[in-house]
Formats: C-alpha cells, structure tokens, sequence
C-alpha cells in the first residue's frame, strides 16, 4: 500500500470513528429524503398512471430520493473541513508529511459510507412501502454507485468552498442556494416531457440527474446498459473534476495562512 493510500485510510477512519459517535446524525440528515419519499409518493401516486412513470409512482420516485440524500450530505461535508480549521487540526495536519490530497478524499471516503447507510435503509423503506426492483441486485448495487460518485463529488466541491469561504454561516447559505435548485431542477420528481422546455434542458445538463437515471434504468431492469454506463462516466467525470478543484482550493488556502 501506498503512503498516500495509508494517509487516505487513516484520515478516513477518524472520520469514520468521529461518525460512530454521533450515529442519530444519520436519522435526522434522512429526515427530508423520507418525508420526500413518504408524502410525495401518496400525494402524486396518481401520476403513476400517466406514460413514462412506469405504473408507480414511488418505484419512480425512489431513486431520486436516493440521489437527493447523496446529494444533500455531500453539500453538508464541508462542516467537517471548517470545524477543523476552528479547532486548529487543518493547521497541524499542515505540518506533518501527511499527503496533502489525502486530507480531502479521506474525508470523501468517510462520506462515502454515509451514503451507502443512507440509501440501504431508503431502499429498506421503499421496500416496506411496496417499491419493486426489477433489476435486482445488481440494479440496487448500480443505484448505490450512482449515489456515492454523486455524494463524492458533491462532497469535493463542497470542502474546496469550506476552504475558501472559512465560515459555516457561509457554506450552510452556499450548500442551500445549490442543493435547493439542482434537486427541482432534476428529473428526481418528473419525467422531462412534462417539464417546461427550458426546465428540462437545464435538468439534462444536472448531475443529480444522470444518477437518477442510471439508477432507475438499472432498477427497471431492462435499461439500455449503455445508457447507464454512460451516465455513470459523466458522473465520474464530475466527481474527478470536483476533487481537483478542491485540492486547488486547498492549495490557496495553503498559501493564505
């Protein structure tokens, strides 16, 4: 193992371990998702009847629900990066030989489980709720993939704006004025034919968006599986793309203390 993957492991475990502590942060960061996924799945069941929701409702909404969980806790992780400027770690990671992109994807790494925790028990909560999964398994495994480059990225950028912005108040108003857009301005509630033709040329463009749609064409079971690794390559594209400009905002703030 690398020196750079031992730095990543270690950072990534005392995330992990400050998690274990506080395990109830799970169960109020699900609150939204499942209030998503519980009240719009009655209130709008009806469109399930209308062609391209597939006959339910909830099976359609679900992987958007997923999607906008990954979504919303990548956005949040930056509060990790600011606590540990406030507290002076960020300054004494600085000053030992640690690798220095390490400290962003460990704490990716620990986001990452986040996600997968999250999802496990929406699609246990879908289930109970009668959701079918065509696709199985592996359409289950497709969906978590999905969530967690989208989480990750999201994760990434919202770090590199830590590092920049240095204040909580800041990065919560930032997260938001993010977050709220790209989760209506997304295919996660309606399909794009019934969107304003404007609304769903940006959605097409929308990261949240192409894990929606791979997750559910994974989950449909008979998906064009082009299309699915399609979507997954421009998710990786956004995550790669997402962590170097967190490392580039590290490097500036690097510079600037």
């Amino acid at each position: 193992m690398t020196a750079a993957a031992v730095h990543v492991e270690a950072i990534a475990v005392r995330h992990i371990r400050s998690f274990a502590r506080q395990p109830w942060w799970i169960a109020i960061s699900l609150m939204q998702p499942v209030i998503y996924l519980v009240l719009f799945s009655q209130l709008f069941g009806v469109m399930g009847n209308v062609p391209g929701f597939g006959g339910s409702y909830l099976d359609f909404i679900l992987p958007g629900v997923v999607a906008i969980s990954a979504l919303s806790s990548g956005g949040w992780a930056g509060t990790a990066s600011i606590e540990d400027m406030d507290r002076g770690v960020m300054g004494r990671m600085l000053v030992t030989p640690v690798n220095r992109g390490a400290i962003i994807t460990g704490h990716l790494a620990q986001g990452a489980l986040i996600v997968v925790i999250q999802a496990i028990i929406l699609v246990g909560l879908g289930f109970l709720m009668g959701a079918r999964f065509d696709g199985g398994l592996p359409g289950i495994a497709i969906m978590f993939v999905a969530s967690v480059l989208l989480g990750a990225a999201a994760g990434a950028l919202s770090h590199g704006l830590a590092l920049l912005a240095r204040t909580q108040e800041t990065l919560i108003a930032a997260s938001q004025g993010i977050i709220l857009p790209m989760t209506f301005l997304s295919t996660a509630f309606m399909i794009p034919a019934l969107m304003p033709d404007w609304m769903a040329t940006v959605a097409s463009y929308n990261p949240l968006t192409w894990a929606v749609e791979a997750s559910r064409a994974a989950l449909d079971g008979a998906g064009d599986p082009a299309f699915v690794v399609s979507r997954l390559a421009w998710l990786a594209i956004f995550l790669v793309v997402s962590i170097v400009l967190a490392l580039r905002a590290f490097g500036r703030y690097r510079r600037a203390i």
